[in-house]
């Protein structure tokens, strides 16, 4: 029997909006229709029995993404490293990095968005945090956990997924947190460099809903169709040398030095 994995209208009930549960019926299915709803739960539960590495594995098989690498030997014989990125798609290229960092070393810790912890086959993989706001204490000691640990983690420091800038698609400023905990635990950077965007679509409903100054981040919406945007695509991703975690000294602050290590990381294409 089919598990509903996901379930927009019991999330709606369950909600403490006002606003959401008087919408109608039609337009919640028409929401479920826009994150491709019934696709999702389709994949969960065909790889119900899945997780972890091997789950990711699996999925780039469903949505046939090819990888196209350049630097592949820059992967260092240790994984006790941060792996971070640029974030332009918004869950592919966490796919394929955490794709490739455990099919490198057979397992890892992804920091990633708390709503991931909605699919179980990614929970034990996934350190979560909430990427708006404060997140709470076991969230903290589990990351802390994480950190201290000997597992490759991947990470993208923006936090938030690239937007549109000046007609150039980047990150926004990364978060130093990365820089701080590389040099505490003694863990060299390897940066991944994803070249591509997300359609034109996403870009469009951001640049509308900043010049109408909407501050909900309506075009998330659009994640499921960017996801099955790029199902038989090939992924370009280079993968620069490791920064040893000496690197940061004290001529620099963690904040300035993060954005040291992202213009390093556009540099490489």
């Amino acid at each position: 029997m089919s598990k509903t994995y996901i379930d927009l209208a019991s999330q709606i009930n369950r909600s403490d909006s006002v606003f959401l549960k008087q919408l109608p019926r039609f337009v919640v299915r028409g929401l479920e229709l826009l994150i491709r709803q019934d696709e999702i739960n389709r994949i969960l539960n065909k790889f119900a029995d899945v997780e972890g590495v091997d789950f990711l594995h699996k999925l780039k098989e469903e949505l046939n993404i090819r990888i196209e690498y350049k630097g592949l030997e820059n992967l260092p014989d240790s994984g006790k490293c941060f792996f971070v990125a640029n974030h332009p798609f918004g869950f592919v290229d966490g796919l394929v990095l955490t794709h490739t960092v455990g099919s490198k070393y057979g397992t890892l810790k992804a920091i990633g968005n708390e709503l991931f912890m909605l699919i179980p086959q990614l929970r034990p993989i996934i350190a979560a945090v909430n990427v708006f706001g404060a997140n709470p204490k076991d969230y903290l000691r589990g990351l802390e956990q994480v950190y201290q640990s000997d597992s490759p983690i991947t990470h993208f420091p923006a936090g938030l997924v690239s937007r549109m800038n000046k007609g150039r698609v980047e990150d926004g400023p990364w978060q130093k947190s990365f820089i701080t905990k590389a040099v505490s635990c003694q863990r060299d950077i390897v940066p991944f460099h994803f070249i591509g965007r997300n359609s034109n679509l996403f870009y469009t409903v951001y640049l509308f809903r900043k010049t109408l100054r909407i501050k909900a981040n309506i075009e998330l919406a659009l994640f499921p169709h960017e996801i099955f945007n790029k199902r038989n695509k090939t992924i370009k991703v280079i993968i620069g040398k490791p920064i040893p975690y000496s690197t940061f000294d004290k001529s620099k602050t963690p904040a300035e030095w993060a954005q040291v290590v992202k213009a390093s990381l556009y540099s490489l294409s």
